[in-house]
Protein backbone atom coordinates (compact mmCIF):
# COMPACT_ATOMS: atom_id res chain seq x y z
CA UNK A 1 0.00 0.00 0.00
CA UNK A 2 1.75 3.39 -1.07
CA UNK A 3 1.92 6.54 0.90
CA UNK A 4 -0.44 8.56 -1.21
CA UNK A 5 -3.17 6.15 -0.86
CA UNK A 6 -2.56 5.77 3.20
CA UNK A 7 -2.44 9.49 2.85
CA UNK A 8 -5.89 9.83 0.81
CA UNK A 9 -7.68 7.13 3.03
CA UNK A 10 -6.40 9.06 6.06
CA UNK A 11 -8.16 12.36 4.74
CA UNK A 12 -11.01 10.69 3.83
CA UNK A 13 -12.14 9.18 7.02
CA UNK A 14 -11.26 12.51 8.66
CA UNK A 15 -13.86 14.59 6.23
CA UNK A 16 -16.37 11.26 7.06
CA UNK A 17 -15.68 10.99 11.10
CA UNK A 18 -14.48 14.71 11.72
CA UNK A 19 -17.66 16.03 11.04
CA UNK A 20 -19.42 13.65 13.13
CA UNK A 21 -17.15 14.36 15.72
CA UNK A 22 -17.44 17.52 16.22
CA UNK A 23 -21.44 17.45 16.37
CA UNK A 24 -21.47 16.14 19.16
CA UNK A 25 -23.52 18.34 22.15
CA UNK A 26 -21.48 19.65 24.92
CA UNK A 27 -23.71 19.06 28.03
CA UNK A 28 -21.80 20.30 30.71
CA UNK A 29 -22.74 23.51 31.79
CA UNK A 30 -26.96 22.71 31.48
CA UNK A 31 -28.91 22.91 34.54
CA UNK A 32 -30.66 20.31 35.73
CA UNK A 33 -30.87 16.86 34.07
CA UNK A 34 -31.25 16.75 30.57
CA UNK A 35 -34.02 14.40 29.49
CA UNK A 36 -33.40 15.01 25.84
CA UNK A 37 -31.70 17.86 23.10
CA UNK A 38 -32.08 18.92 19.53
CA UNK A 39 -29.78 21.23 18.44
CA UNK A 40 -30.69 24.80 16.48
CA UNK A 41 -29.39 23.47 13.49
CA UNK A 42 -31.94 20.99 13.27
CA UNK A 43 -34.66 23.54 13.02
CA UNK A 44 -36.34 21.68 14.91
CA UNK A 45 -36.99 22.90 18.62
CA UNK A 46 -38.08 21.47 22.22
CA UNK A 47 -41.55 22.93 23.07
CA UNK A 48 -44.87 21.47 25.68
CA UNK A 49 -43.05 19.96 28.04
CA UNK A 50 -44.45 18.09 30.01
CA UNK A 51 -44.81 15.39 33.80
CA UNK A 52 -46.72 12.70 35.76
CA UNK A 53 -45.87 10.11 38.10
CA UNK A 54 -47.05 6.98 37.35
CA UNK A 55 -48.81 4.69 40.13
CA UNK A 56 -45.67 2.84 40.37
CA UNK A 57 -43.41 5.24 40.87
CA UNK A 58 -41.61 6.13 37.49
CA UNK A 59 -41.72 9.24 35.81
CA UNK A 60 -42.95 10.28 32.55
CA UNK A 61 -42.08 13.23 30.27
CA UNK A 62 -43.28 14.41 26.90
CA UNK A 63 -42.38 17.45 24.56
CA UNK A 64 -43.38 18.32 21.08
CA UNK A 65 -41.24 19.97 18.49
CA UNK A 66 -42.09 23.40 16.85
CA UNK A 67 -40.05 25.45 14.38
CA UNK A 68 -39.42 25.51 10.39
CA UNK A 69 -38.15 21.95 10.11
CA UNK A 70 -41.09 20.32 12.07
CA UNK A 71 -44.82 19.70 11.35
CA UNK A 72 -46.13 21.78 13.72
CA UNK A 73 -48.71 22.86 11.32
CA UNK A 74 -49.71 19.27 9.88
CA UNK A 75 -49.48 16.68 12.18
CA UNK A 76 -47.32 17.32 14.97
CA UNK A 77 -45.12 15.22 16.69
CA UNK A 78 -44.13 14.33 20.31
CA UNK A 79 -42.34 12.02 22.60
CA UNK A 80 -42.76 10.09 25.67
CA UNK A 81 -39.60 9.66 27.59
CA UNK A 82 -39.86 7.14 31.21
CA UNK A 83 -37.66 7.56 33.95
CA UNK A 84 -37.30 4.38 36.71
CA UNK A 85 -34.94 5.83 38.87
CA UNK A 86 -36.30 9.51 39.66
CA UNK A 87 -34.82 11.55 37.26
CA UNK A 88 -31.51 10.70 37.07
CA UNK A 89 -31.76 9.27 33.83
CA UNK A 90 -34.14 9.08 30.94
CA UNK A 91 -35.47 6.75 27.96
CA UNK A 92 -37.58 7.51 24.96
CA UNK A 93 -40.41 4.92 24.64
CA UNK A 94 -43.06 6.67 22.09
CA UNK A 95 -43.26 8.70 19.43
CA UNK A 96 -47.19 10.02 18.51
CA UNK A 97 -47.72 11.79 15.33
CA UNK A 98 -50.37 14.34 15.72
CA UNK A 99 -49.86 15.40 19.17
CA UNK A 100 -48.88 18.81 20.20
CA UNK A 101 -49.46 21.43 23.11
CA UNK A 102 -50.38 18.62 25.65
CA UNK A 103 -50.19 18.05 29.20
CA UNK A 104 -50.19 13.99 30.78
CA UNK A 105 -51.55 13.42 33.65
CA UNK A 106 -52.88 10.42 35.59
CA UNK A 107 -56.37 9.81 35.93
CA UNK A 108 -58.28 6.24 37.21
CA UNK A 109 -55.28 4.53 37.09
CA UNK A 110 -53.66 5.35 33.62
CA UNK A 111 -52.00 7.48 31.80
CA UNK A 112 -53.88 10.34 29.38
CA UNK A 113 -52.51 12.98 27.13
CA UNK A 114 -54.41 16.24 26.57
CA UNK A 115 -54.12 18.86 23.63
CA UNK A 116 -54.00 19.12 20.24
CA UNK A 117 -53.13 17.25 17.05
CA UNK A 118 -51.58 20.55 14.86
CA UNK A 119 -50.87 24.25 15.58
CA UNK A 120 -54.65 25.55 16.09
CA UNK A 121 -56.12 22.28 15.57
CA UNK A 122 -58.78 19.95 17.08
CA UNK A 123 -58.95 18.96 20.84
CA UNK A 124 -57.98 15.38 21.87
CA UNK A 125 -56.77 12.83 24.34
CA UNK A 126 -55.23 9.88 24.07
CA UNK A 127 -54.87 6.97 26.57
CA UNK A 128 -52.05 4.89 27.11
CA UNK A 129 -52.32 1.64 29.29
CA UNK A 130 -48.47 0.76 29.43
CA UNK A 131 -47.21 3.58 30.95
CA UNK A 132 -46.49 5.74 27.80
CA UNK A 133 -45.45 2.96 25.42
CA UNK A 134 -48.84 2.91 23.52
CA UNK A 135 -51.68 5.04 22.78
CA UNK A 136 -55.16 4.96 21.95
CA UNK A 137 -55.81 6.93 18.58
CA UNK A 138 -58.82 9.92 18.57
CA UNK A 139 -60.57 8.92 15.34
CA UNK A 140 -63.73 9.90 16.60
CA UNK A 141 -65.92 10.79 19.46
CA UNK A 142 -65.99 7.78 21.33
CA UNK A 143 -62.46 7.88 21.49
CA UNK A 144 -60.66 10.94 22.49
CA UNK A 145 -61.64 13.35 19.38
CA UNK A 146 -63.46 15.62 21.88
CA UNK A 147 -63.36 19.09 19.92
CA UNK A 148 -63.03 19.62 15.89
CA UNK A 149 -62.10 23.00 15.15
CA UNK A 150 -58.96 25.35 15.75
CA UNK A 151 -57.85 25.13 19.53
CA UNK A 152 -54.88 26.31 21.83
CA UNK A 153 -53.73 24.88 25.25
CA UNK A 154 -50.64 24.40 27.17
CA UNK A 155 -49.31 21.62 29.11
CA UNK A 156 -51.69 22.87 31.70
CA UNK A 157 -52.36 21.04 35.29
CA UNK A 158 -55.81 19.25 35.66
CA UNK A 159 -57.57 19.94 38.80
CA UNK A 160 -59.99 17.39 41.03
CA UNK A 161 -62.27 19.24 42.69
CA UNK A 162 -66.32 18.62 43.83
CA UNK A 163 -66.55 15.41 41.78
CA UNK A 164 -65.16 16.39 38.64
CA UNK A 165 -61.66 16.63 36.58
CA UNK A 166 -61.06 20.62 35.32
CA UNK A 167 -58.43 21.83 32.53
CA UNK A 168 -58.27 24.93 31.00
CA UNK A 169 -58.12 25.30 27.07
CA UNK A 170 -58.53 28.49 24.34
CA UNK A 171 -60.52 28.31 21.56
CA UNK A 172 -58.05 29.54 18.84
CA UNK A 173 -61.27 30.57 16.18
CA UNK A 174 -61.48 34.54 17.34
CA UNK A 175 -61.33 37.69 15.23
CA UNK A 176 -58.51 38.81 13.97
CA UNK A 177 -56.90 35.48 13.27
CA UNK A 178 -54.14 36.83 15.18
CA UNK A 179 -51.63 35.28 17.90
CA UNK A 180 -52.79 36.82 21.35
CA UNK A 181 -55.70 38.53 20.00
CA UNK A 182 -57.29 34.89 18.35
CA UNK A 183 -57.24 33.09 22.01
CA UNK A 184 -60.95 32.89 23.66
CA UNK A 185 -60.70 31.27 27.50
CA UNK A 186 -63.22 28.63 28.43
CA UNK A 187 -62.70 25.45 30.95
CA UNK A 188 -63.35 21.89 30.29
CA UNK A 189 -64.80 19.78 33.34
CA UNK A 190 -65.59 15.43 33.52
CA UNK A 191 -67.05 13.49 36.45
CA UNK A 192 -64.05 11.33 37.84
CA UNK A 193 -66.04 8.20 37.28
CA UNK A 194 -66.68 9.32 33.17
CA UNK A 195 -64.71 7.82 30.83
CA UNK A 196 -62.58 11.23 29.13
CA UNK A 197 -61.99 9.43 25.82
CA UNK A 198 -65.74 10.14 25.52
CA UNK A 199 -66.59 13.46 24.01
CA UNK A 200 -69.78 13.83 25.55
CA UNK A 201 -68.86 13.58 29.15
CA UNK A 202 -67.45 17.14 29.15
CA UNK A 203 -69.16 19.54 29.87
CA UNK A 204 -67.71 23.45 28.80
CA UNK A 205 -68.21 26.40 29.41
CA UNK A 206 -68.95 29.68 27.25
CA UNK A 207 -66.07 31.13 25.59
CA UNK A 208 -64.68 34.67 26.25
CA UNK A 209 -63.37 36.67 23.24
CA UNK A 210 -61.24 39.31 22.81
CA UNK A 211 -61.60 42.54 23.67
CA UNK A 212 -59.33 45.56 22.21
CA UNK A 213 -60.60 47.96 24.79
CA UNK A 214 -60.01 46.21 27.96
CA UNK A 215 -56.43 47.30 29.33
CA UNK A 216 -57.18 50.77 27.97
CA UNK A 217 -56.44 49.47 24.32
CA UNK A 218 -53.50 47.74 25.27
CA UNK A 219 -54.66 44.31 25.59
CA UNK A 220 -52.95 41.96 23.39
CA UNK A 221 -54.71 38.84 24.17
CA UNK A 222 -55.30 35.81 27.18
CA UNK A 223 -53.69 32.41 27.36
CA UNK A 224 -52.53 29.41 29.04
CA UNK A 225 -55.00 29.19 31.68
CA UNK A 226 -53.94 27.59 35.31
CA UNK A 227 -57.54 26.22 36.91
CA UNK A 228 -57.03 26.85 40.38
CA UNK A 229 -59.77 26.18 43.36
CA UNK A 230 -59.89 28.45 46.18
CA UNK A 231 -60.61 26.81 49.40
CA UNK A 232 -63.84 28.50 49.58
CA UNK A 233 -64.78 26.74 46.56
CA UNK A 234 -64.44 29.40 44.08
CA UNK A 235 -62.83 28.04 40.51
CA UNK A 236 -60.73 30.26 38.80
CA UNK A 237 -59.45 30.38 35.11
CA UNK A 238 -55.75 32.12 35.78
CA UNK A 239 -54.43 33.55 32.86
CA UNK A 240 -51.02 35.22 31.09
CA UNK A 241 -51.64 38.21 29.75
CA UNK A 242 -49.75 39.93 26.82
CA UNK A 243 -49.54 43.43 27.67
CA UNK A 244 -46.44 45.23 26.09
CA UNK A 245 -47.06 48.56 27.79
CA UNK A 246 -45.62 48.09 30.66
CA UNK A 247 -42.95 45.68 32.56
CA UNK A 248 -45.31 44.86 35.45
CA UNK A 249 -47.19 41.96 34.61
CA UNK A 250 -50.39 41.30 35.26
CA UNK A 251 -52.77 37.82 35.16
CA UNK A 252 -56.42 37.98 34.25
CA UNK A 253 -58.88 36.07 36.76
CA UNK A 254 -61.54 34.39 34.83
CA UNK A 255 -64.51 33.29 37.06
CA UNK A 256 -65.97 29.73 36.29
CA UNK A 257 -69.60 28.97 38.27
CA UNK A 258 -70.00 25.34 40.33
CA UNK A 259 -71.47 23.62 37.08
CA UNK A 260 -68.90 24.07 34.87
CA UNK A 261 -71.14 26.03 32.50
CA UNK A 262 -70.14 29.29 32.98
CA UNK A 263 -67.48 32.07 32.85
CA UNK A 264 -67.30 35.23 33.64
CA UNK A 265 -64.73 38.02 33.62
CA UNK A 266 -64.85 41.79 35.07
CA UNK A 267 -62.44 43.86 32.66
CA UNK A 268 -62.17 46.71 35.86
CA UNK A 269 -61.42 44.32 38.52
CA UNK A 270 -60.15 40.72 36.93
CA UNK A 271 -56.51 42.03 36.22
CA UNK A 272 -54.16 41.71 38.90
CA UNK A 273 -50.78 42.05 39.06
CA UNK A 274 -48.49 38.55 38.64
CA UNK A 275 -44.85 38.57 38.99
CA UNK A 276 -44.01 36.24 35.21
CA UNK A 277 -48.00 36.85 34.23
CA UNK A 278 -46.77 37.49 30.49
CA UNK A 279 -45.27 34.13 30.47
CA UNK A 280 -46.74 30.67 31.23
CA UNK A 281 -47.21 30.16 34.76
CA UNK A 282 -48.19 27.30 37.12
CA UNK A 283 -50.07 27.47 40.11
CA UNK A 284 -50.54 24.40 42.23
CA UNK A 285 -52.34 24.81 46.33
CA UNK A 286 -50.52 22.67 48.80
CA UNK A 287 -53.18 21.54 51.84
CA UNK A 288 -50.09 21.27 53.68
CA UNK A 289 -48.82 25.38 53.66
CA UNK A 290 -52.32 26.18 53.59
CA UNK A 291 -51.42 28.59 50.48
CA UNK A 292 -50.54 28.39 46.34
CA UNK A 293 -47.37 28.07 45.30
CA UNK A 294 -45.90 29.07 41.62
CA UNK A 295 -43.40 28.63 39.23
CA UNK A 296 -42.38 31.58 37.29
CA UNK A 297 -40.10 33.86 34.90
CA UNK A 298 -40.19 36.77 36.92
CA UNK A 299 -38.44 40.16 35.58
CA UNK A 300 -35.98 40.98 38.23
CA UNK A 301 -35.67 44.69 39.22
CA UNK A 302 -32.47 45.19 38.03
CA UNK A 303 -33.47 43.62 34.60
CA UNK A 304 -36.45 46.28 34.21
CA UNK A 305 -33.79 49.33 34.67
CA UNK A 306 -32.13 48.29 31.69
CA UNK A 307 -32.56 50.24 28.76
CA UNK A 308 -34.05 48.50 25.33
CA UNK A 309 -35.63 45.72 26.96
CA UNK A 310 -38.35 45.68 25.19
CA UNK A 311 -41.46 42.43 25.36
CA UNK A 312 -41.96 41.34 28.82
CA UNK A 313 -42.77 38.03 27.30
CA UNK A 314 -40.01 37.63 25.71
CA UNK A 315 -37.85 38.02 29.40
CA UNK A 316 -37.54 34.01 30.24
CA UNK A 317 -33.66 34.23 31.79
CA UNK A 318 -34.96 34.10 35.07
CA UNK A 319 -37.78 31.09 36.87
CA UNK A 320 -38.54 31.82 40.41
CA UNK A 321 -40.68 30.21 42.61
CA UNK A 322 -43.51 32.07 44.44
CA UNK A 323 -45.88 31.47 47.70
CA UNK A 324 -49.41 33.01 48.30
CA UNK A 325 -51.95 32.42 50.81
CA UNK A 326 -54.70 34.59 48.58
CA UNK A 327 -53.56 34.67 45.08
CA UNK A 328 -52.74 38.69 45.34
CA UNK A 329 -49.89 38.95 46.82
CA UNK A 330 -47.03 36.79 46.23
CA UNK A 331 -43.68 35.89 48.05
CA UNK A 332 -40.53 35.25 46.49
CA UNK A 333 -39.12 32.13 47.95
CA UNK A 334 -36.13 31.53 45.48
CA UNK A 335 -34.51 31.90 42.33
CA UNK A 336 -34.34 28.35 40.77
CA UNK A 337 -32.67 29.28 37.76
CA UNK A 338 -30.92 32.23 36.19
CA UNK A 339 -28.63 32.97 32.88
CA UNK A 340 -27.29 36.73 32.54
CA UNK A 341 -28.12 36.42 29.11
CA UNK A 342 -31.61 37.64 27.84
CA UNK A 343 -31.39 36.67 24.01
CA UNK A 344 -30.26 33.02 23.84
CA UNK A 345 -30.96 31.38 27.61
CA UNK A 346 -34.38 30.29 29.00
CA UNK A 347 -35.87 28.38 31.69
CA UNK A 348 -39.65 29.05 30.36
CA UNK A 349 -43.01 26.47 29.92
CA UNK A 350 -42.75 25.08 33.13
CA UNK A 351 -44.83 21.84 34.50
CA UNK A 352 -44.28 20.91 37.67
CA UNK A 353 -45.46 18.33 40.66
CA UNK A 354 -45.35 18.40 44.12
CA UNK A 355 -43.74 14.75 44.88
CA UNK A 356 -43.82 14.43 49.38
CA UNK A 357 -41.67 17.15 50.56
CA UNK A 358 -40.05 17.88 46.97
CA UNK A 359 -41.10 20.09 43.88
CA UNK A 360 -40.54 18.31 40.55
CA UNK A 361 -40.21 20.19 37.46
CA UNK A 362 -39.81 20.21 33.98
CA UNK A 363 -37.95 23.38 31.74
CA UNK A 364 -37.95 23.61 28.23
CA UNK A 365 -34.29 25.08 28.29
CA UNK A 366 -32.80 27.44 26.15
CA UNK A 367 -28.63 26.91 26.53
CA UNK A 368 -25.34 26.23 25.52
CA UNK A 369 -24.50 23.38 23.97
CA UNK A 370 -21.56 23.45 22.32
CA UNK A 371 -23.06 23.71 18.59
CA UNK A 372 -24.18 27.36 18.77
CA UNK A 373 -26.71 27.36 21.53
CA UNK A 374 -30.00 27.57 20.95
CA UNK A 375 -31.40 29.39 17.99
CA UNK A 376 -33.11 32.01 20.24
CA UNK A 377 -34.35 31.63 24.12
CA UNK A 378 -38.15 31.17 23.21
CA UNK A 379 -36.84 28.35 20.65
CA UNK A 380 -35.51 26.17 23.05
CA UNK A 381 -32.75 23.34 22.22
CA UNK A 382 -33.09 20.99 25.47
CA UNK A 383 -35.90 19.26 28.26
CA UNK A 384 -34.28 19.24 31.23
CA UNK A 385 -35.75 17.42 34.53
CA UNK A 386 -35.10 19.30 38.08
CA UNK A 387 -35.62 18.62 42.12
CA UNK A 388 -36.65 21.75 44.38
CA UNK A 389 -35.60 19.52 47.84
CA UNK A 390 -37.59 20.44 50.79
CA UNK A 391 -39.32 23.41 49.21
CA UNK A 392 -41.59 24.04 52.39
CA UNK A 393 -38.31 24.94 54.21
Amino acid sequence: MNLRFITCLGILIGLIYGPLQAQDPDLSKVPGIVVTHSPASSGQYIGSPSLAILPNGDYVASHDFFGPNSTEHVSAISRIFRSSDKGKSWKQVAEIDGQFWSKLFVHQGQLFLMGTNRHHGNTIIRRSSDGGRSWTNPVDEENGLLKEGQYHCAPMQFISHDGKLWRAMEDAAGPPLKWGKRYSPFVMSIPLDKDPLKASNWTSTNILRYDSTYLGGDFGGWLEGNVVIQPDGTIWDILRVDDRSSLEEKAAFVKVSPDGKTATFDPTSDFRPLPGGSKKFMIRYDPLSKGYWMITNNIPAEVKTKVGVGNPASIRNTLSLYFSTDLHSWDHKRVLLQHPDIKHHGFQYIDWLFDGKDILFLSRTAFDDGLGGAHNNHDANFMTFHRIKKFRK
